[in-house]
């Protein structure tokens, strides 16, 4: 059992390392816009792009953001037992590429946010996308990773169950 513990242990790395590229890259450009940005001002990039600074008390979509203040710990320790879950998922999946691939973008997108509960109270959102009048959600490049990662796990998904037919 400690045997095959460790022979998985060298395929964790890459995945660690790229979570922590991730993480790094979401906390540098939050203290860019922490450091440069006051809360609601904005830059306008492109007709369809903005640089702003908002924060989001909640989840996801700014979920729960109304909340009396509980909601900073709850997601927070429900990143820290996602962050655990995943390290566990990829120190027995490592060899699975896509699937590591996702873990590890969603592991890196969620410390990422995690942190900035812990250290603000709220996660540092500055990526505005709009068109006519309407705007999507700001986000982060944390939120991105975790994006990516989720889609990544769907496709994965589809694969393996298309192989096993």
């Amino acid at each position: 059992m400690a045997k095959s513990a460790r022979s998985a242990s060298p395929g964790l790395l890459p995945w660690l390392g790229l979570a922590a590229i991730i993480l790094i890259a979401d906390q540098f450009t939050k203290v860019l816009i922490l450091g440069y940005y006051q809360l609601g001002d904005s830059t306008l990039i492109t007709s369809f792009f903005n640089v702003v600074r908002a924060h989001n008390s909640g989840a996801a979509f700014s979920f729960l953001a109304g909340a009396s203040g509980w909601q900073r710990w709850f997601f927070t320790v429900i990143g820290l037992l996602a962050a655990v879950l995943i390290v566990w998922m990829l120190r027995t999946h490592a060899g699975q590429k896509l699937f590591s691939f996702a873990l590890a973008c969603i592991l890196g997108g969620a410390l990422g946010n995690v942190i900035d509960r812990v250290l603000y109270g709220y996660v540092v959102d500055f990526l505005d996308f709009h068109w006519l009048g309407w705007h999507f959600p700001a986000f982060n490049v944390a939120d991105s990773a975790i994006t990516v990662g989720a889609v990544c796990l769907i496709f994965d998904e589809l694969r393996r169950v298309r192989r096993a037919r």
